[in-house]
């Protein structure tokens, strides 16, 4: 944001932050950046990159509660989602040449990745999140990837959508777009 003010010091922005699917022309939105897979829309679509996911833990988590070392022992874990409706409900895992998807079966779920990162970090239970939300915590080691044997190498799209309207586009909502492409970088 500091970068896009400094280089477009006339626009003002209004940033709304939520993993909710947002009605962009009822909530007045130019552009929202979603992850996950796209459904049908009529929204307009630039794809900034992907991410790869992974299922991590806390060392303070993985203390009390073992290092599971396959989807069995998973199972057994709290593992922390998501409370609304995605894509790809369940976590894809690959054991024994047969794709698995595992449900995220615990005792909390969040509408925010970035709250879900934090309960990680905080040792309440397992996650599976996109790199770019927690690839700084697995090189730190506050986060430990686990599994990574099983994990099939999917990755998560991250796309900036905005409405189209038919006419021409804002310069404002132009320039943002430029900006997210030309400097978004993603793991």
């Amino acid at each position: 944001v500091p970068a896009f003010l400094a280089r477009h010091p006339a626009v003002k922005l209004d940033i709304v932050l939520t993993d909710q699917v947002i009605d962009l022309l009822g909530q007045r939105t130019d552009v929202a950046i979603r992850h996950g897979e796209l459904k049908d829309s009529r929204l307009v679509a630039r794809k900034l990159g992907e991410s790869r996911m992974s299922i991590a833990a806390s060392p303070a988590y993985l203390r009390r509660h073992g290092h599971p070392t396959n989807v069995t022992e998973l199972e057994t874990h709290n593992r922390l989602g998501f409370g609304f409706a995605r894509a790809v409900e369940g976590w894809p895992l690959r054991e024994g040449g047969q794709d698995i998807e595992l449900a995220p079966v615990g005792n909390v779920k969040t509408s925010d990745g970035d709250a879900l990162r934090q309960l990680a970090l905080d040792g309440l239970g397992i996650v599976r999140l996109a790199h770019f939300l927690i690839g700084d915590d697995l090189a730190a080691g506050r986060l430990v990837a686990l599994l990574d044997a099983l994990n099939p190498g999917d990755t998560e799209p991250v796309h900036a959508v905005f409405l189209g309207q038919g006419g021409p586009m804002p310069s404002r909502v132009r320039a943002f777009l430029d900006f997210l492409v030309d400097g978004v970088r993603l793991d």
